[in-house]
């Protein structure tokens, strides 16, 4: 389909900005299942009691992602809104807006497998006519002819992958499918590697809603 295919188009433009947020914001495959506990028997000079833990600090906001030029291309962030950013940037002269996040959790069957970082993006392009384009960089390989998936609350939809990308196989389903997300809690990413390895991610849609705004502001 023309609406799939477009995607595709822009999805490599997409990954070069995503792989360059900085290591801090990325999603980071678990290696070590138990940390290393410090040395019960280190020396030190003046022991003294332990304080009273302080209460737990409020949970900071997300950091946005700040991808630098790449191949003269310069994204500007339109703002961070809850775990999503809003992007634009013209590519060729053609302007794109973007609202992007990374996994809040991910888990790999088997276990702890190492991934690239995974993010979702949801595109407008108003010089081709199109508007909130759902695309998934899942950090490996699809394993060739398999299909992905994602649960937005009790709604699950298909999509279809081609080498580390994914996109809804039924494009008359994606308005339904971002709207579904606006108002959701989470969308769940379901796939398989071309080694095998089955991947499960938890996408947080908090400030999606708002992120979504801000890009169809941008991008009328």
């Amino acid at each position: 389909m023309r609406i799939q295919r477009l995607g595709e188009a822009v999805l490599p433009l997409l990954l070069a900005m995503a792989l360059a947020v900085p290591t801090s914001a990325q999603q980071q495959p678990d290696n070590d299942a138990t940390p290393a506990a410090p040395a019960a028997t280190a020396p030190v000079k003046k022991p003294k009691p332990k304080p009273k833990p302080a209460a737990a600090a409020p949970e900071a906001a997300a950091k946005p992602a700040t991808p630098p030029p790449m191949g003269g291309i310069k994204p500007t962030l339109l703002g961070q809104y809850g775990d999503w950013g809003a992007y634009t940037a013209s590519p060729g002269g053609k302007k794109v807006c973007f609202a992007i996040a990374k996994p809040a959790s991910s888990e790999t069957n088997p276990p702890n497998r190492p991934r690239n970082p995974t993010f979702m993006f949801i595109s407008t392009r108003p010089a081709d006519k199109v508007t909130n384009e759902v695309s998934i960089i899942i950090g490996y390989p699809f394993k060739p002819g398999t299909e992905a998936s994602v649960d937005v609350g009790s709604t699950g939809y298909a999509l279809y992958t081609q080498q580390d990308g994914a996109w809804i196989k039924n494009a008359t389903e994606e308005a339904q499918m971002v709207d579904a997300m606006r108002g959701g809690q989470s969308a769940v990413v379901k796939g398989t590697s071309v080694k095998g390895t089955e991947s499960t991610d938890n996408i947080s849609l908090r400030g999606l809603s708002q992120a979504l705004d801000r890009v169809a502001q941008d991008c009328k």
